[in-house]
């Protein structure tokens, strides 16, 4: 099932979510587009907290699974549990595995199968899509 075809628990319009978002976010998020690598103060954050959906607020991420990849996209091991959902993607020619908010079903970027252990995947996430929260 496409991801635009699927309900959410968390619905906005589109002029909602246009509305809510910034443009790169409304680009990212609900058109799939991808920010530029390094562009992002996220990509830098060290702090202990979490990272969660910009559209919606669901927490994402745990600071301590993410870790520098070199790729200029922030980049974890794992999600939480239950917070992020997978299609595939066969844009531009490539089949890859998009990640998207398993609440509102904004999309994130994509998850690699060449992560560091344990999991040895490497979810390349657009720091636009999220916002930091510190502990």
């Amino acid at each position: 099932m496409n991801v635009a075809e699927k309900t959410y628990p968390f619905t906005l319009s589109d002029a909602e979510w246009r509305q809510k978002l910034t443009p790169e976010q409304y680009e990212v998020m609900r058109r799939h587009a991808t920010e530029r690598p390094g562009s992002c103060a996220l990509l830098n954050e060290k702090r202990q907290g979490s990272f969660s959906c910009a559209g919606c607020g669901q927490p994402l991420f745990a600071s301590g699974g993410k870790f520098e990849s070199g790729t200029g996209w922030p980049s974890f091991g794992a999600p939480i549990e239950g917070a992020v959902g997978t299609t595939t993607d066969r844009s531009y020619g490539m089949i890859r595995t998009e990640v998207h908010c398993s609440q509102c079903g904004s999309h994130l970027g994509h998850v690699f199968p060449d992560g560091p252990p344990p999991t040895g995947l490497r979810y390349c996430i657009n720091g636009v899509a999220m916002d930091f929260h510190p502990d």
